[in-house]
Formats: structure tokens, sequence, C-alpha cells
């Protein structure tokens, strides 16, 4: 008989669990903040990003492997209906994953999986356009 194969690691876990995620929606928010290329995204925005840096950190989590806590604390994400009163085009598409590719370059990821997270954190921005 054969060994068991072990579990596949999520990507949560490669981002190093909880404080790899916290460490990648800051690094995210410490750019949007940062760069005067992405004012518009930032004027979306509260003045305060505390609780929008925990409600992705809470997406995330559960997006990418780790525990619900988005579900756990707001529901379903209903990501799009939440994203409905701000108006999100190409440009604010391109903004967001340009805060996030400077996050994703400086966690210590597979190549392999670097490239599917970047084609797949872009598919969920670009689900997020509502607006031409």
């Amino acid at each position: 008989m054969s060994e068991p194969t072990p579990a596949a690691t999520s990507i949560y876990d490669t981002l190093g669990g909880e404080a790899g995620v916290r460490g990648l929606v800051d690094r995210f928010y410490d750019e949007m903040a940062r760069n005067p290329a992405v004012q518009p995204l930032r004027a979306m925005h509260p003045p305060e990003l505390g609780e929008s840096r925990d409600k992705l950190f809470w997406f995330l989590s559960g997006w990418l492997g780790g525990p619900p806590l988005y579900v756990e604390k707001k529901g379903h994400p209903r990501l799009r209906a939440r994203h409905m009163p701000f108006a999100v085009d190409s440009s604010a598409r391109d903004q967001w994953m340009s805060c996030m590719r400077v996050a994703l370059s400086t966690a210590s990821l597979p190549r392999d999986i670097h490239e599917k997270l970047d084609t797949a954190l872009f598919q969920l921005a670009d689900h997020m356009i509502n607006r031409q």
C-alpha cells in the first residue's frame, strides 16, 4: 500500500499564513497611499484605511485558501454588488492591479504560483468593472 499524498498547500499557506497575507495587504495599501499615479483609486477609499485593510485581509484570507474570515464577519462577499457604488472602470482595475503587483513583487512565491495568482487577481479585478 502506498503512502497517502499530502494535501496540497494553499496559496494562503505559501504566502506565510495570516502574517503573509496581512503583509501583502499592507504593502498594497501602502503603495496606494504613496503612488500619485493611483490617486483616483485612493480617492474611492475613506481617509483612514484601517477598515479597508481589514476587509481586504479578511477576503483574501478565505479566497487564498485560509480561514473564511470575511464570510464569518460580513457574510457572502458579493464583491460586485458591494463595489457598485464606486465607478470601477478599466483604469480603476489597472490601478488596483498596479498596487497589487507591487505588493506581490515582495512575496516569496514560486514563479508558477505568482503567475497564477496574478492572473486570478486580474480576473477578479476585471469582474469588478461596472462602468465603461
